[in-house]
């Protein structure tokens, strides 16, 4: 038996039924399409339950549809074909001058074929002095297609005054050449640099590709704290951050020394550039210590010791005896420097030491340099710190060139190996420690910048 409930639900959901049945059948009538898509989707969805469901209005190709026409303005262009024509194609080359250029040589190795241009360049004063008979001056030409020449220019550094001249030659609207010769600042920048000694500090530097006048530079730096010529061990490492002077973007020089740390055995020197306000600038260790010792470690730049301060064979007496000085090996006519400061109290010939040259320091200290094959000054006169006064020899008694040193403290001789580390340094005044510790801080992190390149390429 039925529920009472049983019939009047049944009725009503035939009248849902008969309902969606003429609502299905109306849409099919006018939307076949949106019709067909949604039964696909149900089908294809079916499995997975997931599925879109389409719009059911009015199909887009029963839209009406509307041509709509507009006026476009064309592009305006900047210059006309002429002009274009006029742009025509610009060739650039750059060489080096050489001692032994004349014009035309030089034009062919810049690509230039213009009969015009070197008649130009043969008789042009600025050129003569400038370029022609001039090494290592770079030169740059500009070129049309067919070779002749529009542009040269020329830049050297005449003078050590922060400036470069630059010669400028130009195709005039007339068709011939005008020149002038500018003067420009050089523009400095830093540059990092590190390197691991094997064999040299030169070779060193050279395999770093660091300029010969930096590592001059370091060697002067710490000549006070390392002996160059026989204190170096193979693995001591460097990190130097230098000047590169520009002209036009392109490097013609190398500027001084801003920082560097030398390794050497193990322990660690370190150097930076700092000039307080109406003073002359000096390198300082980066706890604001003066590098400038009264005393440098060597009378030359780069040489070997052949004999030390100690009891030795005489080579010409042929007996033992103490020697009371340092023999540097080098070659004759290489430049002897003065350790320090100081007066020319004898310069000429004296027994066995032939050319000889002494100078007399504060704190009655005197210094010998003996064996020279040519004396650079006089009795009396007044020397720097590293000023040239002669050259290496063989006079007196010498089995060979070189270069023997005294230094003589009261009268009494004492090691020179050992005197310049003993030396006394000048600190940073206090007033000018704030500006000091302020560049030492971002120099410590320019020379990690440099050491970490060069470990770098070591891995």
């Amino acid at each position: 038996p039925l529920s009472p409930g049983t019939f009047p639900l049944k009725h009503s959901l035939t009248a849902v039924c008969q309902s969606f049945a003429d609502r299905l059948s109306h849409a099919l009538q006018h939307h076949p399409r949106q019709l067909t898509f949604l039964l696909a989707a149900v089908l294809l969805g079916g499995g997975g339950g997931a599925y879109a469901v389409a719009a059911l209005g009015p199909d887009a190709s029963n839209l009406p549809v509307r041509e709509v026409l507009e006026a476009v303005q064309p592009l305006r262009t900047e210059a006309s074909p002429d002009a274009f024509a006029a742009q025509a194609l610009r060739l650039y080359r750059s060489d080096i001058s050489r001692s032994n250029d004349t014009a035309e040589t030089l034009l062919q190795r810049l690509g230039i074929d213009d009969t015009g241009a070197a008649a130009f360049l043969r008789t042009d004063a600025n050129t003569r002095q400038g370029v022609l008979g001039r090494a290592g001056r770079t030169v740059i030409a500009e070129a049309d297609e067919r070779g002749g020449l529009l542009r040269l220019s020329a830049r050297w550094t005449p003078e050590d005054d922060g400036n470069f001249k630059r010669l400028v030659i130009e195709r005039t609207p007339q068709g011939g050449f005008g020149s002038r010769v500018e003067t420009a600042p050089l523009v400095a920048s830093a540059r990092l640099g590190s390197g691991v000694i094997r064999s040299s500090l030169f070779a060193a530097t050279d395999d770093a590709r660091i300029p010969d006048t930096v590592a001059m530079q370091i060697a002067e730096i710490f000549a006070g704290d390392i002996d160059f010529h026989r204190a170096l061990r193979r693995g001591d490492r460097f990190s130097v951050v230098y000047e590169a002077l520009e002209a036009d973007g392109e490097p013609m020089r190398t500027g001084r020394v801003l920082s560097v740390e030398f390794v050497n055995s193990g322990k660690s020197f370190e150097a930076l550039w700092f000039q307080e306000p109406g003073s002359k600038g000096g390198y300082y260790t980066l706890d604001g210590q003066s590098m400038r010792r009264a005393f440098l470690a060597s009378p030359m730049e780069f040489s070997r010791v052949s004999s030390g301060f100690k009891m030795r064979f005489h080579p010409i007496l042929q007996k033992w005896r103490a020697h009371l000085g340092v023999d540097y090996a080098a070659p004759t006519g290489t430049a002897v420097r003065a350790v320090g400061d100081g007066v020319v109290e004898f310069a000429g010939v004296q027994n066995g030491f032939g050319n000889v040259v002494f100078l007399k320091h504060r704190n009655n200290t005197t210094t010998v340099y003996a064996h020279l094959s040519r004396i650079g000054v006089r009795v009396g006169q007044n020397v720097a710190q590293g000023q040239n006064i002669g050259a290496v020899g063989a006079t007196g008694w010498a089995t060979g060139p070189h270069l023997h040193f005294e230094f003589r403290v009261n009268g009494a001789h004492r090691d020179p190996l050992t005197v310049a580390r003993q030396s006394e340094a000048i600190p940073v005044s206090p007033g000018a420690r704030p500006a000091f510790d302020k560049l030492a801080a971002a120099m410590r992190i320019q020379l990690s910048a440099a050491a970490s390149v060069q470990q770098a390429a070591a891995q």
